[in-house]
């Protein structure tokens, strides 16, 4: 099986965003991987290896779309234990999300992928459609919000336990296929590949890159293509008319007694 992986680099979240002209003001910013991201690799690292050893079931290839020269964050994918990268250099904070899609349909074509895994959503956008939009071009099966997987190889398909609204709902999807992660994900016993014993010790959290494996990043294969070369024509449908900090909280007040603080939440807060 050949499972791909959608990565991207993001603004670090713990910094306080800064507004210049309408826009966000990510000149001086600090990138980081998408934390979502490494919850997709870990789990495809866990279907394709056996028992954390050197045996692998599945090529795990990671993909991103990024500005030339800014990959950094794919090296520390590859150092997490992914086999190669493709890298499409384009600007995606010029791409919307159906273009950004195409390019990933494409890739998945081109690779003649199995499987693709993505974090649900993205920290800086948060918007939770792109594995959507890949699955509806491929017209491919799609499973979102994956807590729990299973892969049946034997039946080539994946039984996947997702979190919805009211608990957990648990389907079977053939493969090839379209999965995004959720947190849950990442516990010790949330993925099986039907090889790893179901007692081998993962942690409950995505693994780190070890100095042996930032060291091998370095020798792993990155395909660098263009959009013009996956035969898709970017663009950006949806604009962001303008981005604004929002209102300061103001300070909170003091009462005196509880008779007050209903009034005030009557007659102020308007909440009662």
């Amino acid at each position: 099986m050949k499972i791909l992986v959608t990565v991207k680099r993001i603004p670090d979240p713990v910094e306080p965003p800064k507004f210049a002209g309408g826009q966000l003001d990510t000149a001086t910013s600090k990138w980081v991987q998408n934390e979502f991201d490494e919850y997709g690799i870990e789990t495809a690292l866990r279907l394709a290896e056996v028992g954390g050893g050197t045996e692998r079931l599945a090529e795990v290839v990671v993909l991103s779309i990024c500005p030339p020269g800014k990959r950094d964050h794919v090296t520390n994918f590859l150092a997490m234990g992914a086999n190669r990268a493709v890298v499409v250099e384009a600007d995606d904070t010029t791409l919307d999300a159906q273009s950004i899609a195409q390019l990933v349909a494409a890739v998945f074509r081109k690779e003649a992928c199995d499987l693709l895994i993505s974090g649900k959503l993205s920290q800086d956008g948060e918007s939770n459609e792109l594995a959507q939009r890949v699955a509806g071009l491929l017209d491919l099966p799609q499973a979102t919000f994956a807590a729990q997987v299973t892969w049946d190889r034997s039946g080539n398909a994946l039984q996947v336990a997702r979190e919805v609204e009211d608990g957990v709902e648990t389907k079977r999807v053939p493969l090839p296929a379209v999965l995004s992660v959720d947190l849950r994900i990442v516990l010790p016993t949330s993925v099986r590949n039907g090889a790893t014993p179901e007692n081998h010790p993962y942690p409950d959290k995505p693994r780190l890159a070890s100095l042996r494996g930032i060291t091998m990043a370095k020798t792993k294969k990155v395909e660098v293509l263009k959009p013009a070369d996956l035969g898709v024509t970017v663009g950006c449908a949806v604009q962001t008319r303008s981005v604004v900090a929002p209102p300061k909280r103001q300070a909170g007040k003091l009462v005196a007694s509880v008779e007050e603080l209903v009034e005030k939440l009557a007659t102020e807060a308007k909440v009662l």
